[in-house]
């Protein structure tokens, strides 16, 4: 950076600033920590010289959140594959059920959103179809931040939900299902080589909020990737240009996670460890009557109250599996 000629390609810059910004990252939640440790060594040195029952009351807690840090710290260290620093684009889509299915794929989308939240990640939706009556039939939003891919690839499945469904006069229990598929936000420097020809592109008007321009031009765009059947859509951008390369970077990116998907499912059906996730087949339930548990059913960790984990508490769900999978 100290270069004379580092500011003359601004790309090339704007790369190595974001290097040195993770790399900076790293380095200083590493020396907090270290702090943080020695501060502990201290207390405890001080509560053997002066037994000071005032530090000994702090020394849980402040244990506990040293404990906490670090793993955090360790789980980070885990996020070593290719993608897993990059940014991650979420997409929702409520299952069969109607109203009760909508309403649970809302519900999930607010608990994605508060989970970045509370990680200082900004969240963009990108496109969503609301229903009149409630709730969302699908929904694609885009999570910026450091590892959101690395820890949000572990939500990738079906969520099943076990509630009294609101909507049902009789009172009846109801189970829901809602898929989210998880891809990262490739760079601008990673090729991949899509034709043209392959493309069909529809054009037509936003709904919901989003300005003086909505549902006045057909602004919002759909790509269909017709080899493979993918297709991908976007209207948040205000202009049709805008839009339309948003929705190319998103194809781009389920190409390439499809194909390294194919190449990962090629090499686990040989060793003959391969489940495929089907609808139906949930990695997680969400059971709010008769009990209150949320339940992983990969990795089998359970936490009993459902409403802090709808706020946004899913770090024992992702880093059991992160876990898992190392």
């Amino acid at each position: 950076m100290a270069g004379p000629d580092f500011w003359d390609d601004s790309e090339k810059a704007a790369t190595v600033i974001a290097r040195l910004k993770t790399y900076k990252s790293r380095v200083d939640k590493y020396e907090a920590i270290a702090e943080e440790f020695e501060d502990f060594k201290i207390m405890l040195e001080l509560l053997q010289e002066e037994d000071d029952t005032s530090l000994a009351a702090e020394i849980p807690e402040r244990y506990e959140k040293l404990v906490e840090h670090l793993e955090s710290l360790r789980i980070e260290t885990l996020l070593d594959n290719k993608y897993d620093s990059n940014n991650a684009i979420l997409s929702l889509h409520s299952g069969a059920g109607g109203l009760e299915a909508q309403d649970w794929a809302e519900m999930l989308m607010r608990m994605y959103t508060r989970w970045a939240e509370s990680k200082d990640y900004g969240v963009k939706v990108l496109d969503i179809l609301a229903d009149d009556e409630g709730g969302i039939k699908s929904a694609t939003m885009l999570v910026e931040g450091e590892n959101a891919y690395g820890y949000l690839k572990s939500e990738k499945g079906v969520h099943r939900l076990v509630r009294i469904s609101p909507f049902d006069s009789s009172g009846r229990r109801h189970t829901s299902f809602a898929s989210l598929d998880v891809m990262p936000e490739l760079d601008d420097d990673v090729e991949v080589n899509i034709n043209p020809d392959d493309l069909r592109v529809d054009t037509y008007r936003s709904s919901g909020a989003g300005g003086q321009h909505v549902n006045k031009t057909d602004s919002a765009i759909r790509i269909t990737h017709i080899p493979t059947g993918i297709v991908v859509q976007c209207q948040n951008e205000r202009s049709q240009h805008s839009n339309r390369e948003t929705a190319m970077r998103m194809l781009k990116s389920k190409l390439v996670e499809l194909k390294e998907r194919e190449q990962k499912e090629r090499i686990e059906d040989l060793q003959g460890e391969y489940n495929q996730i089907a609808w139906g087949s949930q990695i997680r339930s969400y059971v709010f009557h008769p009990y209150s548990m949320v339940k992983d059913h990969r990795t089998n960790v359970e936490v009993g109250n459902v409403n802090s984990v709808m706020d946004g508490g899913l770090d024992s769900f992702i880093f059991a599996y992160l876990r898992a999978q190392k």
